[in-house]
């Protein structure tokens, strides 16, 4: 009897049971697509519900409702763009996960936004358009509903595409692109736009400098002396002793100071007390961290993690102080207009805060690592003694401009520290005598010689830090955002006030 030959197919049921599974699969990844989005949503129509409580029955109710809403949805694209200012250059230099680093800045930007958001937030509601002209209030709070509006789809559409944009250029160009096309442009503070255009220039100058100036002095005392180790356990601590007394310094005076008066003198008092705890709890720290570690760059790395996520940290609240603003500045100006207060009486409301702070935390948490990766590991290649470079420079640049109420681009400071980083870096490379001498002896000669240092210039050329194939690209972002957002806005509010005024 000839042997029965096997079955190679498979049986009905198992053919079934593959297709039921092929299906299930499907049906899940479907759904995890639609999570971020139905969460987004969720989080809105609870603002709505938020506000209702606040206003439901004074004036107005309905529009402030309605800005609420708005405002949350502005917020969550500041939070999915913004937040590869925060944590981007220390994911990118692998000091902390990506899932830490969106937990960190999740919580620090609600406290920056709550604690010191309301300097900046008053200059986007009352600075931009002059007070007085533009007196009804129902066409002041449809402008301001444009603005938000045309920001927000500005912002969404830049995140899908992957392009991480200047938020606060999106706001303040939607702001004037309403304003103008309420009263004209007699309606917009030129001399207010002015000095913030100014600042979008100098901003980004001042972080490469803060940041180049970090890194100067962490090459001459650390990375290029005999005994990196050592080194490093003298001047980190010091490091992180100097970003704790700057934060102290900051939220005493901004922070502190919406509950009583803090004098300059004061704020420095508390400024040292911090900064001198924070160096001597980190001395014992850092030094039980580099026992057994070796006399090399890739040791620092370690060292180097602890001062990096406290700049970090300092960023994101800085950020969530200053751009809390893009989202609540216009929800504050609706809010005035809709409870005609008087022009004396234009302080940011606590409720108001807590939205923007929220919604920040919330689009960061939902669609933030996608351009935390981009940022982190296409544009630049960060160790993370350059990345708290950048961190540091950025945090206490953004955290001067909130100090004085000037709405600056995050985006810009940031970018600006990644190219002054590299820059200086290039020219370190080339001109530091203290690199020259480290390079002898490493080499076995002698540091006093004359006779030149034979050098790789390719392998140096191959090293630069920024790609400056992206410095075109990135500055044609910038110059382009704010007549976009201007020119969408005016769009927007004009159709507005054709249908509802």
């Amino acid at each position: 009897m000839a042997q029965q030959r096997p079955r190679l197919a498979k049986p009905t049921l198992d053919k079934d049971l593959d297709k039921i599974a092929s299906v299930e699969e499907a049906t899940r990844q479907t759904a995890r697509g639609l999570a971020a989005p139905g969460a987004a949503m969720l989080f809105i129509v609870l603002v709505a519900l938020f506000a209702s409580s606040y206003v439901s029955s004074g004036p107005g109710a309905v529009l402030v409702i309605a800005a609420s809403a708005l405002a949350a949805y502005m917020a969550m694209n500041i939070g999915a763009n913004d937040v590869t200012n925060n944590i981007g250059a220390a994911v990118g230099a692998r000091a902390m996960t990506i899932g830490f680093g969106l937990c960190l800045a999740a919580v620090f930007e609600v406290g920056g936004a709550v604690i010191a958001g309301s300097g900046v937030a008053n200059t986007i509601a009352n600075g931009i358009t002059r007070s007085g002209v533009i007196t009804d209030p129902t066409v002041m709070i449809w402008a301001m509903m444009a603005a938000l509006f045309s920001a927000a789809i500005l912002i969404n559409v830049a995140t899908w595409l992957s392009a991480p944009i200047s938020t606060t250029h999106s706001i303040v160009g939607s702001v004037m692109g309403a304003g103008i096309a309420a009263a004209g442009l007699s309606a917009i503070n030129w001399q207010m736009i002015g000095g913030i255009t100014l600042s979008w220039v100098l901003s980004p100058m001042l972080g490469a400098l803060i940041a180049a100036a970090l890194l100067f002095l962490i090459k001459e005392t650390i990375i290029y002396q005999q005994d990196k180790i050592a080194a490093a356990r003298k001047w980190v601590p010091i490091l992180i002793g100097v970003m704790s007394g700057g934060f102290a310094a900051y939220l005493s005076l901004v922070g502190l100071g919406q509950l009583m008066r803090v004098s300059a003198l004061a704020a420095t008092g508390i400024a040292a007390v911090a900064g001198i705890l924070a160096w001597r709890l980190m001395i014992p720290v850092i030094a039980r961290q580099s026992a057994g570690l070796e006399n090399r760059n890739q040791s620092l790395r370690k060292l180097f993690r602890a001062p990096l996520v406290v700049s970090a940290a300092l960023l994101s609240f800085a950020h969530g102080a200053n751009d809390v603003s893009n989202a609540i500045g216009p929800l504050a100006a609706i809010v005035k207009a809709a409870r005609q207060v008087p022009a004396g009486q234009s302080g940011i409301l606590l409720w108001e805060l807590v939205i923007g702070g929220l919604g920040i935390s919330l689009g960061l948490l939902l669609y933030g690592p996608k351009l935390v990766r981009l940022v982190g590991a296409e544009i630049t290649k960060l160790n993370p003694m350059r990345a708290y470079c950048v961190s540091s420079s950025t945090a206490l640049t953004v955290l001067v401009a909130s100090w004085i109420g000037l709405p600056v681009s995050s985006t810009h400071i940031a970018v600006g520290a990644v190219f002054g980083v590299g820059f200086f870096r290039e020219w370190y490379t080339r001109h530091s005598r203290r690199r020259f001498e480290y390079m002898r002896i490493r080499a076995g000669k002698d540091p006093d010689a004359t006779e030149p240092f034979e050098r790789n210039e390719e392998e140096i050329s191959r090293r630069y830090l920024v790609r400056r194939s992206h410095f075109l690209s990135i500055i044609a972002a910038w110059m382009i955002t704010l007549p976009a957002a201007t020119t969408l806005a005016a769009i927007i509010a004009t159709v507005i006030f054709a249908l509802f005024i």
